[in-house]
């Protein structure tokens, strides 16, 4: 049987998953979009801990499409702030089985650009 987009993806990322992993200095960025809303979280994989984590789910703005490039945007500046005032200043980007290009690809910009004058290393 044909494998569905879904399938295709999580095989992605579970081929992905066996390579990368983060640690407390370099933690895994991990990205996560639905059809409404995107996700995502700083994990150390070494203790299984999600060190920071943003979303554009809202409880003011129920039943609103948040999943474009400008709500990835402003959550890639967002966990970029978060990350660079615990004085971490490298991780490893997790894209989960999902192109780079479109919404992961405007996270991981804004995510690298949150700190203007030394720039997020992934």
């Amino acid at each position: 049987m044909k494998l569905t987009k879904r399938e295709s993806r999580l095989r992605r990322h579970q081929r992905v998953r066996a390579i990368i992993s983060g640690t407390a200095e370099r933690p895994r960025v991990c990205i996560f979009r639905s059809n409404k809303n995107i996700s995502a979280q700083a994990i150390d994989d070494a203790t299984g801990v999600t060190l920071f984590a943003v979303s554009s789910v809202k409880k003011d703005a129920a039943g609103k499409n948040h999943c474009n490039c400008a709500t990835a945007t402003e959550l890639g500046k967002e966990l970029g702030t978060k990350l660079k005032t615990a004085g971490i200043v490298s991780a490893v980007f997790d894209r989960n089985g999902y192109l780079y290009h479109g919404i992961v690809k405007a996270f991981a910009e804004a995510l690298r650009s949150a700190d203007e004058a030394n720039h997020f290393n992934f």
